[in-house]
């Protein structure tokens, strides 16, 4: 039967992601993200919603991060009231999100907040949960997680029209696995069609055990120099992984002891709901030796008299906002230090633009020369680099159901080249669709 694909958002970029999938008695949303980072980004932010939200029946989510779903309570006050479903350790996680986006939201004070604490607690009341592979039924759909290995909770949702064994699957964000801390992302080997993420569709990444010996060298230059070592981290996944990282480096002496500030409130708070969802998760990640918490303010600004070499860990992990900004404003000026980038910086962030070499940024008005070093490990992305997302498909098309992989959430060339490189190499028919396009697919 004919079912409606709309590309609302994560089409031609790499945040923002919202896909719409309409059938005949059952109208269900994946995702619904902030734009970040991009030059309109909260223009686009504010501009009313493509589709009609109270419509739909249900919102299925992916994973925590906020470009996944950065405009959840904005929808709920825009008139959604359906059903929203994720797994467990998502919605822990996006509680926790929230605040601290709402937080930031108020920070800048020429715009007023897109939702407020009325919206989250109604869009958190609406919300339900689901263990990986457990049934969920919707009109004639038939909803199933499959576990993408990105972070905590992360999803691809699988929809199969009921009766049939056609399908279509949307990744989310595909984890870059192994990873020292979750599962590996499950392979899909009977979908008739999947929405994909390409955010590293056009690069690859380091390997594990070169991506630990470049964090090593950094931490040891900078001890050296008697610098401050800036790392902006996300504060899901990539804080939890940095830290294990930095913790072994120690235990091996690989690295010297050098103090290691945790200036990030939410990562802090993060940190806990992985302890509650990991068994395995043996060692306490905030007992290891030098390191120090700083939850509050005042202890934040107190990093700044404490001497050097030290490494100061903050959010948000694009310098878009957070503490790291304020440590940005403080300390890149100086050529001692260094600034080391282990995450994705979305194009026109601030962080993107001091990776790509800027000499001069502002920050709350005040110009800052950048004399700091900067440096980008590519490894520690907890996303597919481009040769294990073309595996990813390759696998997928060994039974021969699957037809068409659409190419989303990511910058325009990356996802034109990964596509590409599934046509060539998986012979599986790979497009790139447009903001706001519409396609029939047969369900």
């Amino acid at each position: 039967m004919k079912t409606t694909l709309s590309f609302c958002g994560g089409a031609g970029s790499v945040t923002g992601a919202n896909f719409l999938l309409e059938g005949e008695k059952a109208k269900l949303l994946v995702d619904c993200g902030l734009l970040q980072g991009e030059r309109f980004a909260a223009a686009a932010n504010r501009e009313p919603f493509s589709f009609d939200p109270s419509s739909f029946h249900l919102l299925c989510v992916t994973h925590a991060h906020i470009d996944h779903i950065g405009r959840i309570p904005q929808l709920v006050r825009a008139g959604f009231k359906g059903r929203i479903i994720s797994t467990s350790a998502t919605r822990d996680l996006a509680a926790l999100m929230f605040p601290d986006a709402l937080g930031v939201m108020r920070a800048d004070e020429k715009e007023a907040a897109l939702y407020d604490e009325k919206d989250i607690a109604a869009a958190l009341a609406l919300w339900e949960t689901a263990p990986y592979h457990e049934q969920k039924s919707l009109g004639e759909f038939e909803i199933f997680f499959r576990d993408s290995g990105h972070i905590l909770g992360s999803a691809m949702v699988e929809i199969q029209r009921g009766g049939t064994s056609r399908s279509i699957v949307f990744t989310g964000d595909l984890g870059n696995s192994p990873s020292p801390l979750l599962a590996d992302t499950e392979e899909i080997t009977a979908a008739n069609y999947i929405v994909m993420e390409s955010v590293y569709g056009d690069r690859n990444h380091e390997e594990q055990s070169e991506r630990r010996f470049h964090l090593a060298q950094a931490v040891r230059e900078n001890a050296l120099r008697g610098g401050v070592l800036l790392i902006p981290s996300f504060s899901i996944e990539k804080t939890q992984v940095i830290l294990s990282e930095l913790d072994g480096l120690l235990d091996e002496a690989k690295i010297p002891a050098t103090p290691v500030y945790l200036d990030s409130p939410l990562a802090i708070k993060v940190t806990e709901v992985y302890k509650k969802y990991l068994p395995d998760f043996k060692k306490d990640l905030f007992s290891f030796k030098k390191l120090q918490i700083t939850p509050s303010r005042e202890e934040s600004r107190e990093i700044f008299k404490k001497p050097s070499p030290k490494i100061i860990i903050a959010g948000s992990g694009m310098s878009e906002g957070g503490r790291i900004v304020e440590h940005e404003r403080h300390f890149l000026n100086d050529p001692k230090n260094a600034i080391l980038f282990v995450g994705y910086q979305s194009a026109g962030s601030l962080g993107r633009r001091i990776q790509e070499g800027v000499k001069k940024i502002k920050i709350a008005h005040e110009e800052i020369a950048v004399r700091a070093r900067v440096s980008t490990i590519s490894g520690y992305s907890s996303h597919k680099d481009g040769a294990h997302l073309l595996e990813f498909i390759e696998k997928a098309a060994e039974k021969k159901t699957l037809e068409k992989v659409f190419v989303t959430m990511g910058e325009p060339r990356a996802s034109l080249f990964l596509a590409q490189r599934i046509r060539d190499y998986a012979g599986v028919l790979a497009v790139v669709p447009s903001k706001g396009e519409q396609v029939q697919i047969e369900l």
